[in-house]
């Protein structure tokens, strides 16, 4: 159980072992939510996994066990998340996916026989010997109860727990055909007069279709699983623990807060931590995206997962097992492909009646064709009766949501966007207003200075200086950002003394030529200094959103240091791609009109609501919400907390406060903006394809099962196969599987149009700046650059599979 936060100490998440249809779904969820003590439970077909919410001293994961299992299903013994347990279950996946390749290449071997004998007028080359009877009845049994067994065997399960599943209509419908050829060729007398035939090729074929159906599907839900193994695969399964002076590799989950941990050159961090000793380059970019290596030295934090490139160091473990940041990434994913959308309440309720439903059409259709069908009305009976039951398909109702969202979640993960749950999801493709806080999200939260206007006759480099040296013993952000701004030209700053901080003016400190000032206009009127010759350029900076500071030295203006929060370099193009969505992107901030109006400009919004305080948030939100429209709110501070949480979605940025993650339903690992396009995007296609499932499992269902019952028949004389029908039926939920795979190859707009003097790494479709390539290539004549070394071994591996000719 997560116990990262109160809410979350009430959670258990478990897998569930042997559902096949949205009936089975819904039959774990009722006798989940029969225990005691159970206040919501979601149970999802693509991950096999239930999520429970508890009451406070809620029942124990055995009690839970218990109802499953009531219910005709199993929880594992070991329900623990590590790498280990991900193993097993692939392993697990593995042998189910052989077991159901060999079943369907047996159940085919035998099948074709059965097909060539039973239908002799049509294959007219087969051996007469095929047409035996006998020899019909020996091949297909095998294939009836051998091949399909597992359907007979939850068949018989269910009927123990007085339910019905697909296995249901499957089991009744093969068996049916089966015993009826059985029958026949038995007392073929009986029969003669009514004209009925054997009818082992619908058993046969009907079974390996139907395993063929559940190979391909197994082996399509391996593959929306894909992001959360790729996650898994990045945590190490040991560590190189100091202990008693000795290195020693131990499992992961032995790693212990406070362990000293020696990572060496291409080793994965095992755990977060912080560096005591040594130095490195480690690559993060499976967190933040940046694809050049980060410096690490003594003190520097270090997260689980990132890789050592250079160096060795070791490093104090300070968050391990499910602290780390990779499992929580983890969880959060995890959370998110378990959790249902609300546009799944439909097909939940149609799931909950739709077998019982199923059996009294196949009922009906039995009744009516022995009473008025054709002769030979019996087999005609159980021909359709047959049909109907094998082409419903229950399957392709419960995978057409949780498919989608499990895909669509895990290339939102891969894209450095975590989305929290399948309701958020949802919501993100509703949103036509997105309310962006300026500090730190918009921009990148924190002063730079962006220029030096030196007074005439006084140097630009000189002038810096001067500010510098009168800043160096100053604490605030504007003097820092000099400080900053001077060292990184190599400028030797003046040795200054009386320091003196002047509150609500500037700063005053004396050097050995003369006094340094260094503040604003009401500093220099105090001190009798006529600044008049600056004011105008200081008023045109401050409508650009700057803050010009003034510099005097010996009682004489020297010039002004212009100071400023700049943007980030892709808030732009993010607010295009926000507009061209046909999104209002709305900047809320505390700063004067004036000043949010020159930085609204710069990032291409139309719209400020400016002056409002910390507490006033909120409050604007819901009067947006009160216009009715969905708003998603984007911050990255505790003060934005209130007003993520108020927002129809709210949005934090991955380099914020613990409090805004928490409070919102998406967070953006990569602080980088034009993950809230990405996001919106990612939402459209999904719900887009999840619809498209949805209506392919509504109609599939609406417009066959009246065909297999035999509806066209008196106006057209057409009536449904039941092989047919059982291959319809296989491929329906391949189907929706295969459908909701595509967005695998979803690639964001942003990605798409890049930005000026960018490159794009063919690999993972990254923007990358040239300047800045962790590589590059030279394919054809081009240059190629990529953002990771990883990127540029799979390109020179096969290159033609990402450049087309």
């Amino acid at each position: 159980m997560d116990t990262s936060t109160s809410e979350r100490e009430n959670r258990l998440d478990f897998p569930v072992k042997g559902m096949h249809c949205a009936a089975c779904v819904n039959k774990v969820e009722q006798a989940l939510l029969g225990v005691p003590g159970v206040k919501t439970a979601a149970v999802n077909l693509a991950t096999e996994r239930a999520t429970v919410r508890l009451a406070p001293e809620g029942p124990s994961l055995d009690r839970l066990r218990e109802a499953v299992a009531g219910a005709g299903y199993t929880v594992p013994a070991d329900i623990a998340d590590t790498p280990e347990s991900a193993d097993r279950e692939q392993a697990e996946r593995a042998n189910e996916n052989r077991r159901l390749r060999v079943k369907f290449i047996v159940g085919a071997a035998l099948a074709v026989p059965v097909l060539l004998g039973s239908m002799h007028e049509i294959f007219t080359w087969a051996p007469h010997w095929l047409r035996n009877p006998y020899l019909l009845w020996a091949l297909t049994t095998p294939v009836q109860f051998w091949v399909g067994w597992q359907f007979h065997a939850a068949f018989v399960k269910e009927l123990r727990h007085r339910s019905a599943s697909m296995n249901t209509l499957v089991s009744i419908g093969t068996n049916a055909a089966y015993f009826f050829s059985v029958a026949v060729t038995l007392w073929p007398r009986v029969f003669m007069a009514t004209g009925a035939m054997p009818y082992y090729e619908a058993s046969a074929l009907l079974m390996t279709f139907l395993v063929l159906g559940r190979w391909l599907e197994a082996r399509a839900r391996g593959g929306t699983s894909e992001a959360i193994r790729r996650l898994i695969a990045l945590q190490p399964k040991t560590a190189r623990v100091l202990r008693d002076g000795r290195e020693t590799d131990v499992p992961i989950a032995e790693v212990a807060v406070g362990d000293l941990v020696r990572i060496r050159p291409g080793e994965r961090v095992a755990v977060d931590g912080e560096v005591v000793e040594g130095a490195s380059a480690v690559d993060e970019s499976m967190l933040t995206g940046e694809s050049l290596p980060v410096e690490k030295g003594p003190g520097a934090a270090v997260v689980g997962g990132s890789v050592n490139r250079t160096g060795t160091f070791t490093f104090r473990a300070t968050r391990v097992g499910r602290e780390t940041v990779l499992a929580q990434i983890i969880k959060l994913v995890e959370e998110a492909q378990g959790s249902k959308a609300p546009i799944q309440r439909l097909a939940d309720r149609v799931a909950a009646v739709f077998v019982p439903v199923v059996l009294v059409i196949a009922g009906i259709t039995f009744s009516v064709w022995w009473a008025w069908g054709p002769e030979p009305a019996f087999f005609y009976a159980v021909a359709n009766a047959v049909g109907v039951l094998v082409i419903a398909c229950p399957c392709a109702m419960g995978l057409a949501t949780p498919t989608a969202i499990m895909v669509g979640t895990g290339k939102g993960a891969e894209l450095g966007v975590l989305i929290k749950s399948a309701e958020a999801l949802e919501q993100l493709q509703k949103v036509r207003t997105v309310v962006f806080d300026k500090t730190g999200t918009l921009t990148v939260g924190r002063p730079v200075v962006t220029d030096v206007v030196p007074a005439p006759g006084v140097d630009a480099d000189g002038l810096l200086a001067l500010a510098a040296a009168a800043e160096q013993g100053s604490e605030h952000p504007l003097g820092e950002a000099i400080v900053t701004e001077a060292k990184a030209r190599g400028l030797a700053l003046p040795p200054v003394s009386e320091f003196q901080a002047v509150p609500g003016q500037g700063v005053d400190a004396l050097a050995a030529d003369g006094r340094i000032l260094l503040g604003n206009a009401r500093m220099m009127a105090a001190r009798g200094i006529d600044v008049a010759a600056l004011e105008p350029r200081a008023r045109q900076l401050a409508q650009e959103g700057k803050s010009a500071v003034y510099i005097a030295f010996g009682g004489e203006p020297q010039g002004l240091v212009v100071v400023a929060d700049v943007l980030k370099p892709e808030t732009r193009a993010a607010v295009a791609a926000l507009k061209s969505l046909g999104i209002e992107a709305i900047m809320l901030t505390g700063d004067t009109r004036a000043t949010g109006e020159a930085i609204a400009r710069q990032a291409g919004l139309d719209h400020v609501l400016a002056d409002v305080l910390p507490e006033q948030k909120a409050a604007e939100i819901k009067r947006l919400q009160s216009d009715a429209r969905l708003v998603a709110m984007v911050g990255d501070g505790i003060n934005d907390a209130p007003a993520l949480a108020q927002a129809d979605v709210g949005i934090a940025m991955g380099s914020g406060t613990d409090v805004a993650i928490e409070a919102a339903d998406v967070t953006l690992m990569r602080g980088d903006l034009r993950g809230v396009v990405t996001a919106v995007e990612l939402s459209r296609r999904t719900i887009r394809i999840i619809k498209e499932n949805l209506g392919w499992a509504f109609g599939y269902n609406i417009v066959l099962i009246p065909v297999a019952a035999g509806l066209l028949y008196p106006f057209s004389g057409i009536l449904l196969s039941p092989i047919l029908a059982g291959l319809a039926m296989a491929l329906s939920s391949v189907s929706v599987v295969a459908n909701s795979l595509r967005l695998k190859r979803f690639t964001p707009m942003v990605f798409q149009r890049g930005e000026p003097g960018m490159a794009t790494d063919p690999v993972c479709k990254m923007d990358v700046d040239p300047k800045k390539a962790a590589a590059q290539s030279n394919y054809k004549g081009q240059t190629v650059y990529f953002c990771a070394v990883g990127c540029k071994e799979k390109f020179d591996a096969d290159p033609g599979k990402y450049i087309k000719s």
